[in-house]
């Protein structure tokens, strides 16, 4: 079943992210969607909720009420819910793209794999950093939604983009390779861990690998996302050792 509900209070994308982040976790919500400009909430759930029991897990800041022409089918948000998948996580494809082919040019006269891996590796933690930056309390509030340390340690989702933006520099000026490739393993790995998990559970959250300036939703892209830069990792530990 599908309800809207109108949510007075949000003036951010921390508040956004705060009321999704607290009304995902209750049980028999499959799946939270926040539209800021329209201060409704689209939920998705099992079975029909109280709006008492909505109210209850959000912030006092916040309120939630029932909309007059609530429909369990359709939601003001239906439009945006059935982009399909490819036409949503476009920005993260072209990103890749534009990494990619940056770090081909460079590299690409005389070719050399594993100088290739180093540019690539150390234009994504750049670029995908500088989203970060542009809202840190946003991206540690949808990061601490699926990284298992994140949950357990909110502050770190406050360091994460730093980390990565010092691990991009380290790769681009190729300096201590062999600290940053296994610091790769450990954040990508956890994050991994939390991806698949959110899979697995089959919850609609919202990817924070863009920040939250982009609202991309976690799928198996994200999985493949990580995955390939551990790959890489590996392979260039195992070069270098």
């Amino acid at each position: 079943m599908k309800h809207v509900y109108r949510v007075s209070g949000m003036t951010c994308n921390g508040c956004k992210n705060s009321v999704e982040k607290s009304l995902s976790e209750i049980e028999n919500i499959k799946h939270v969607s926040v539209d800021l400009e329209k201060e409704t909430v689209a939920i998705k759930m099992k079975q029909h909720l109280e709006v008492a029991v909505l109210q209850n897990v959000l912030s006092e800041k916040f309120t939630i009420t029932e909309l007059k022409d609530n429909h369990t089918t359709k939601s003001v948000n239906a439009e945006a819910e059935e982009k399909s998948t490819i036409k949503q996580l476009y920005p993260l494809f072209l990103i890749f793209a534009f990494i990619t082919t940056a770090a081909v040019l460079i590299n690409i006269n005389p070719w050399n794999t594993s100088e290739f891996m180093l540019t690539f590796m150390g234009l994504f933690y750049v670029v995908f950093s500088f989203f970060k930056l542009l809202d840190v309390k946003g991206f540690a509030m949808s990061f601490s939604m699926y990284d298992p340390l994140a949950k357990t340690i909110p502050s770190y989702g406050l360091v994460y983009p730093f980390i990565e933006l010092a691990l991009g520099i380290f790769f681009l000026m190729r300096f201590q390779i062999v600290a940053a490739l296994l610091i790769t393993l450990v954040i990508l790995g956890v994050t991994t861990i939390g991806v698949t998990k959110s899979l697995l559970d089959k919850k609609a959250i919202k990817c924070a690998c863009l920040g939250a300036v982009l609202n991309l939703p976690i799928t198996k892209a994200t999985f493949i996302e990580n995955t390939i830069m551990i790959v890489m990792a590996i392979f260039m530990l195992i070069n270098l050792l």
